[in-house]
């Protein structure tokens, strides 16, 4: 069994319409599944270019520093 990221979920099917794939996950990941397992993570513009929501948010200078914000996110 695959230890998921993120409580957010959806199907490569739903990315048909990722707007709203986005929006029922509220501003969190979404874990994209095909054939029940996990193909990709979205992201939300917000959590990859914070400055984007927030000008006065420094960002995040690599992915490692992008996961670790939204691994301490979630405890």
């Amino acid at each position: 069994m695959t230890h998921l990221l993120t409580r957010q979920i959806a199907t490569i099917t739903e990315l048909r319409e990722p707007h709203k794939v986005l929006a029922r996950a509220k501003g969190e990941p979404v874990a994209i599944l095909k054939n029940s397992e996990v193909a990709a993570y979205l992201i939300p513009a917000e959590l990859a270019h914070p400055e984007w929501a927030d000008p006065t948010h420094p960002g995040y200078d690599s992915f490692d520093e992008l996961f670790a914000a939204l691994n301490a996110r979630e405890t």
